[in-house]
């Protein structure tokens, strides 16, 4: 049974704030190896989390999160499904206000200064909603000018992005004509215009086909090599493996195992350390209908 007990509001700025008192069995315990007592944000990191919570009713989603994003990474977030990388890159980008914890965005309190937060950040939520009724050009320029820039600046890269992104002939479309591949691709764009130093992309590559998600990573790689940091989700973990340097697993809220992707991984693939770490390897016995002879 649940513990009716409230999880902690947040805590007014700059104060530390307590992991919620849950009831035993309510969330998985502490990691092994873990050790007591709050940990204060890397000033150095492009994103530090520390003792993230968020409960929604009776589940509770992300069980006090942990995780340094080093500056200048490629990191990638991996878990099944459920296992709170949405809701945990939701609060440390200021989409989602956290019961308990705080993020910091180089070095900056992300739930105490959120513009100064958000200014530095480009973000992809997952199964955003978008200003549709807008054409693909429109809301790049848009996302653009709300950012503060300059029209011609903006007219310039709305145009590079969409080239780079090949939506250019339907640059005029709206949006809300768009298939799924393309609307993520326009989203990205958005996230992109304005050049920040943290891109945080969930499932950046859902829905986009091969070629199209071969030019993002080719993009993102070129912004990782010139300074900037990509945050970035997503199941496919051989995808990961090529393309990220760092990474994170996450399961029931917490955070696994998280460093480089060779240290993580050890002698194994990604995809089974994964499977090692998560666990949850269903028997296929009793399926014997299906099979065909």
């Amino acid at each position: 049974m649940v513990d009716p007990t409230p999880v902690p509001p947040v805590a007014p700025a700059g104060a530390p704030v307590p992991a919620p008192d849950l009831a035993p069995g309510t969330v998985p315990g502490p990691l092994p190896g873990t050790q007591p007592g709050p940990t204060p944000p890397d000033p150095a990191a492009a994103l530090s989390l520390r003792g993230l919570w968020k409960r929604f009713g009776e589940k509770i989603a992300v069980a006090g999160i942990d995780l340094d994003v080093p500056a200048g990474s490629f990191y990638g977030l991996v878990g099944p499904n459920g296992a709170g990388k949405t809701t945990t890159l939701s609060m440390a980008t200021g989409l989602l206000r956290p019961d308990a914890g705080s993020a910091h965005v180089h070095g900056t309190d992300l739930w105490a200064d959120p513009a100064a937060g958000k200014r530095q950040l480009g973000v992809l939520p997952d199964g955003v909603r978008l200003f549709d009724r807008l054409t693909g050009a429109q809301l790049v320029t848009y996302a653009g000018l709300l950012r503060g820039m300059d029209r011609d600046t903006v007219a310039e890269r709305t145009g590079e992005l969409l080239a780079a992104l090949d939506l250019a002939k339907d640059a005029n479309t709206f949006v809300v004509d768009y298939s799924a591949g393309m609307t993520k691709k326009i989203a990205l764009a958005t996230a992109l215009i304005h050049a920040p130093r943290t891109l945080v992309l969930d499932e950046p590559f859902e829905a986009v086909d091969p070629v199209s998600a071969a030019n993002i990573r080719d993009i993102l790689a070129g912004y990782v090599a010139s300074g900037g940091t990509v945050v970035v989700s997503s199941h496919v973990m051989d995808l990961v493996q090529r393309m990220c340097d760092h990474v994170a697993v996450v399961a029931g809220g917490h955070v696994l195992a998280a460093g480089t992707v060779d240290a993580v991984r050890g002698d194994q693939s990604l995809e089974d350390r994964f499977v090692d770490l998560v666990g949850g390897r269903q028997s296929t016995e009793g399926l014997a209908w299906l099979r065909s002879s």
